[in-house]
């Protein structure tokens, strides 16, 4: 199995409390942190507004951190997940893509999605298009993507997107472009599009869920004459992990405190039951396990995301030094 990390960017209110001329320290210090240890990646999120609730809080650009990731980092691969298509015209997004990959080394992956958080799309100005054409956004972009780093050059006169010969030099470093990561779950377009062109796939993690979205990108495979095996099928995950179940109730305790300063208690509760529940919250042992039998339905990269992180790494650590290594 393989292992990504989410570096605290404040999307998820993860950054709170740290002074805003710190915080990029503080995330460098972070990445460098990843890069030290056994994980294979790191990632950021594309928003932005703040979750569970839009707040005044900081919320980094992705792409901006792409670049200053690839120019301060010398191994670990770079994703987001996942840029949203609506967000940037897909042949700009292809081009700082390939720029971002230059400087990298070749170490970039694309996490693309047809978005989904309103608040944020309005209030910059998208307008909010209905689930099907924000779908038919990611199709169209990802083929103009496709050519872009293939053949240095792009046409494509779509329903969303009309581009004309457009040029992308430099190339993507990375033979064949950069690696496309399909995210989201649905089922009729987004499956399809990513049987068609990924060549990874990331959506809900639990296990009825993962099997059946699996089941149903392997029909879209057979359907486009795809070899299903070629696509790496990932997930995220909450992860809390300590040594004892005492300490693991003591880090949801402390999760709730920081949440409840800053968005309103229904969210509080919701996110405690969502921790609670979640299927990588436990000791070392018991994610283990976990990620044993999650392995066995399919899903061989896991992407954790430490609320924690930015405060305490004593989590993140323990993960590193004893799940990662039972299962890499």
């Amino acid at each position: 199995m393989r292992f990504g990390i989410f570096v605290p960017q404040g999307w998820r209110l993860d950054l709170v409390g740290i002074e805003p001329k710190d915080q990029w320290a503080t995330m460098l210090d972070l990445a460098r942190h990843v890069e030290a240890g056994p994980w294979e990646s790191l990632w950021v999120y594309d928003h932005f507004h703040t979750v569970p609730v839009p707040t005044d809080e900081a919320t980094h650009e992705a792409w901006s951190l792409m670049a200053a990731f690839a120019a301060s980092t010398q191994r670990v691969r770079l994703g987001q997940m996942c840029t949203c298509i609506g967000y940037r015209n897909p042949m700009y997004l292809a081009k700082v893509a390939a720029t971002c990959d230059a400087i990298s080394g070749g170490r970039v992956e694309m996490g693309i999605g047809g978005g989904w958080y309103e608040h944020e799309w309005r209030a910059y100005g998208y307008g909010f298009p209905g689930a099907g054409e924000r779908l038919g956004m990611l199709d169209e972009g990802v083929q103009i993507m496709r050519q872009a780093w293939t053949d240095g050059k792009a046409t494509l006169h779509g329903k969303h997107f009309d581009v004309d010969g457009a040029i992308c030099r430099p190339l993507p470093l990375q033979e064949g472009g950069i690696p496309l990561w399909i995210a989201g779950g649905g089922e009729k377009k987004t499956l399809r599009t990513a049987a068609k062109y990924a060549s990874y796939t990331n959506f809900d993690g639990t296990p009825d869920t993962f099997k059946h979205k699996s089941e149903v990108l392997e029909q879209h495979c057979r359907d486009v004459g795809r070899d299903f095996g070629e696509i790496t099928r990932s997930a995220d995950f909450n992860i809390i992990c300590a040594e004892t179940e005492a300490d693991v109730k003591g880090r949801i305790d402390w999760l709730v405190d920081h949440y409840a300063k800053l968005v309103p208690q229904e969210q509080v509760e919701r996110y405690r039951r969502m921790f609670e529940t979640g299927p990588l919250v436990g000791t070392p042992e018991q994610l283990v396990e976990r990620l044993r039998g999650a392995e066995k339905y399919g899903m061989t990269y896991a992407i954790g995301f430490f609320s924690e992180f930015a405060y305490d790494r004593t989590g993140v650590d323990l993960f590193a030094n004893q799940v990662i290594p039972e299962l890499s």
